[in-house]
């Protein structure tokens, strides 16, 4: 599809599944290889980084590795509320363990830096963070990206597991608002 609309608003295509699985093999690729004997458990934050990280993991050929997922939300309709609600949390004991961080789109940091002072309580040997895209004009925080797919401008968009008020998470492609 070319165009959609979600509610009030119409979306063009913006990034085509085929851009978005080449990048992601990519950085599957680099975390093979620097992962290699660290048993790293990937922690995915719902709602919208479930389809990346099902499309990373399967992609991830550790023998040793897991996955788990928390659910935090700090958006409401097409604007970030500036707070992260904690709404699942996170039930491995990650103690001394290699935690990689999978986020579907960094824009303010706020949720990464929310997450990383979580995580830092329970004492982890490191905590790496992957996210697929990233929007650094958007960029409140200062946030170390171990992993980055695409920077993208600060647009409002949906597709591939981002949503507007919870539609538009099921499509294959990354779609941008049109006259915003």
């Amino acid at each position: 599809m070319k165009q959609v609309k979600i509610h009030d608003k119409e979306f063009k295509l913006f990034i085509p599944y085929e851009k978005i699985r080449s990048v992601v093999e990519k950085m599957a690729e680099k975390m093979n290889a620097e992962l290699v004997g660290k048993n790293p458990l990937f922690v995915c934050i719902l709602n919208g980084s479930f389809m990346f990280a099902a499309e990373l993991f399967k992609r991830i050929d550790l023998v040793e590795a897991e996955i788990s997922f928390v659910k935090l939300a700090s958006y409401e309709g097409d604007k970030t509320t500036g707070k992260v609600k904690q709404l699942i949390g996170l039930n491995e004991n990650i103690e001394g363990r290699t935690i990689v961080i999978l986020e579907d789109i960094v824009d303010t940091g706020i949720t990464i830096e929310n997450i990383l002072v979580q995580l830092d309580k329970l004492n982890p040997h490191e905590v790496k963070i992957a996210t697929l895209l990233l929007k650094p004009d958007a960029l409140q925080k200062d946030v170390q990206l171990d992993y980055t797919g695409l920077e993208i401008p600060n647009n409002f968009i949906v597709g591939y597991g981002l949503d507007y008020d919870g539609h538009g998470r099921n499509l294959i492609d990354i779609y941008t608002v049109i006259n915003e």
